[in-house]
């Protein structure tokens, strides 16, 4: 079931904490992962990262994945997956939680051993997280508690300074 009232709201708090927060429950279907795709890239161009920013554009490849995953290999009978968007001047960080904390992701750094451009002799699942590697500046999982994990994903939104 789609939560219909998704939040949306700027928080007032320190400078470290982000300008804009996003968060909405879907249901754990191709349908909710797609729709999970959709409202981030119109939430980012709400708040003035347009799609055809890189940061931008990379967010809403990783939320697809992220939410494909969480359908596929997240996925309890009944229950929904949450999608988290969080934007400041420094990052944006994507977040997808579902309902399999006993399904972990391997850490960024095990893909880096995992096989370069020949896939063949790579696994079926797995291939999606090394398109999160390779489009994050950063990213993880983290159990949120005994039922829940999040995969989250940050991109800076604009490039260090002297950068070309």
């Amino acid at each position: 079931m789609i939560n219909p009232s998704p939040t949306t709201a700027p928080t007032p708090t320190p400078a470290h904490a982000p300008a804009h927060h996003f968060r909405i429950q879907l249901s754990s279907t191709r349908r909710g992962a797609r729709l999970a795709r959709l409202l981030v890239e119109q939430q980012l161009e709400d708040w003035g990262l347009p799609r055809t920013a890189p940061a931008a554009h990379a967010l809403v490849a990783i939320t697809a994945e992220l939410a494909a995953n969480a359908i596929t290999h997240g996925h309890t009978p009944g229950r929904d997956f949450e999608v988290r968007l969080l934007l400041s001047s420094s990052h944006a960080r994507v977040e997808v939680s579902d309902t399999r904390p006993d399904r972990i992701p391997p850490p960024p750094a095990a893909l880096g051993g995992m096989p370069g451009p020949d896939l063949t002799t790579m696994a079926e699942s797995g291939r999606g997280l090394l398109l999160v590697e390779a489009l994050a500046d950063r990213w993880g999982c983290d159990r949120r508690d005994q039922y829940v994990k999040t995969v989250w994903a940050e991109c800076d939104p604009t490039p260090p300074a002297g950068s070309p």
